[in-house]
């Protein structure tokens, strides 16, 4: 028993705090240095704007499934109350 409530876990840690902010792309302060690099620094930039709309997605999805569960505890805690008489 004990097994099959840790495995329904699972999927629910993993997920829980995978959320990870991306790296901010960082620009030179010397204009020369970032004319020299200015087309990694432009691809750091496309790929930080993509990685940052993940995150926000990520971040949705976690506030989802983490309201959803406070929602079930508080339905847990509730049928509790009833078991012991309060």
């Amino acid at each position: 028993m004990q097994a099959a409530a840790f495995l329904m876990l699972l999927p629910v840690a993993s997920q829980a705090g995978s959320c990870l902010a991306p790296v901010r792309p960082f620009v030179p302060s010397d204009s020369q240095a970032a004319r020299d690099y200015a087309d990694i620094i432009r691809r750091d930039f496309e790929v930080y704007i993509a990685d940052i709309q993940d995150y926000f997605h990520c971040l949705e999805q976690e506030r989802a499934r983490a309201f959803e569960e406070a929602r079930e505890v508080s339905r847990d805690y509730g049928r509790f109350l009833e078991l012991v008489g309060n």
